[in-house]
This record gives C-alpha cells, sequence and structure tokens, in this order.
C-alpha cells in the first residue's frame, strides 16, 4: 500500500503545474496576447522569451499579431513579426494581420506584412483581397501601397463587386474616392467589368450620382 500511494504521489508531482484551470503555457500566450494589444513592447519580449508561442489563438482564432494589428500597435507587430509570426494567419471571421490592415487603413503594419511575404492572393470573408475594402473605405495611401505590388486590380469578390465597382458604387463619394478610381484605372482595372446582375462600374457610379467618378470612367472607355 505505502508503494502504491509512493506512485500516486510522484505521478501528481509529475503533472503540469495549473492556477485557475489554465495551464502555464496558455496562461503566457494569453499574456502575450494582451501585452501585443497595449503595445507593450517590452513585455511582448518578455512573454515570448519566456516560452509564449507567437501562432498561439484566442477564442476568436486571434494570433498576437492579427491582435496588435487590430489595436494598431506598430511597434508590437513589428517585434512579433520579426519573432516569425505569420501575417497570413486568419482567424474565425477569416481576418489576416495583412487583410485587417489593408483593410482598416493600417499603413505601417501593411508595409510590415507586405515585407514579411503576404499573400497578395489571400481572400476575406466575402471573397475580397486586402484592396478592395480598402478602397471601399477610402483608405488612400493603402490603396497606393497595395497598387505597387502585384495585387489582382481586378479580382471579383463573391458578390461579383471588383475594387473599381466598390469605388463606385456608394452614394456621396468626395475626392479621395475619385483619386482612388484614377489610380486605379491607371493600374489597370477594366471599367467595363460587370458585376453579376451585368451592371457596370458607370453604371452604378451614375445611379449613386457619382458625377466626378463617371466621368473619370467614361474617359477610361467605360460604359
Amino acid at each position: 500500500m505505502r508503494s502504491g500511494l509512493l506512485l500516486l504521489l510522484g505521478l501528481l508531482l509529475l503533472r503540469p503545474v495549473v492556477a485557475g484551470g489554465e495551464a502555464p503555457a496558455a496562461r503566457a500566450d494569453a499574456q502575450l496576447r494582451a501585452a501585443a494589444a497595449r503595445g507593450d513592447v517590452a513585455g511582448v519580449q518578455d512573454w515570448l522569451a519566456r516560452g509564449a508561442r507567437v501562432e498561439a489563438r484566442d477564442e476568436l482564432g486571434r494570433t498576437a499579431l492579427l491582435v496588435a494589428t487590430q489595436a494598431n500597435q506598430v511597434g508590437a507587430a513589428a517585434l512579433l513579426i520579426g519573432a516569425g509570426a505569420d501575417v497570413n494567419a486568419k482567424d474565425a471571421l477569416a481576418d489576416s494581420p495583412f487583410l485587417y490592415a489593408g483593410a482598416q487603413g493600417r499603413l505601417a503594419i501593411l508595409r510590415l506584412t507586405l515585407a514579411a511575404g503576404a499573400d497578395l492572393k489571400s481572400t476575406n470573408r466575402f471573397g475580397g483581397t486586402a484592396l478592395i475594402p480598402a478602397c471601399e473605405k477610402g483608405h488612400l495611401e493603402n490603396v497606393r501601397e497595395l497598387l505597387g505590388t502585384k495585387i489582382d486590380v481586378n479580382h471579383v469578390n463573391r458578390l461579383g463587386w471588383t475594387a473599381l465597382m466598390e469605388t463606385a458604387m456608394k452614394k456621396n463619394r468626395g475626392p479621395v474616392h475619385a483619386e482612388i478610381t484614377r489610380l486605379l484605372l491607371a493600374a489597370g482595372a477594366n471599367p467595363n467589368l460587370p458585376d453579376h446582375q451585368g451592371v457596370t462600374p458607370l453604371a452604378h457610379a451614375e445611379r449613386a450620382g457619382n458625377q466626378v467618378i463617371a466621368g473619370l470612367l467614361r474617359a477610361a472607355g467605360g460604359k
């Protein structure tokens, strides 16, 4: 009986230390994400040195790098990328650091992800590349950055819309979207590529009352 008790004690001592129902590795990963979210570069360095896993995910499927990107914490994002974080790792909503940075105007982080090998063909939950929401939301500098790559300017998302279509189709478009239209056309955007219903960018621009954009499309041969 004594030997049985000693064996049980030995097994208990070999078990991972658990506090609050969470294993040490998971706690370290969570602390890494928390440090990334608040832009605590020293904290990120510390938790990485303590064994936190750079690709570990939270309950939403987010890595520490995606958390840093969403919070626009450039220093933390740069450190994580330097530590090998995957700029293309998607969460449960199909957002990756690259796609999120492109869509939400995180220019500095977008540049970091491009330098780290961002997948230009990766798509979000709507089937769109990083360029499409950047154009739709009017993130002009992000659009310039993305058009400097080999991203497909005529990619069609699941809704049937291109970057040019998303730029032209909403009401009250101003000078920023007009400039994005010029950039897209100069980069080879097809002004006559219709959506799934056969509606062209020009027709969308006219319906939305975007006369400056409509004029640019006509000048480029849009019908």
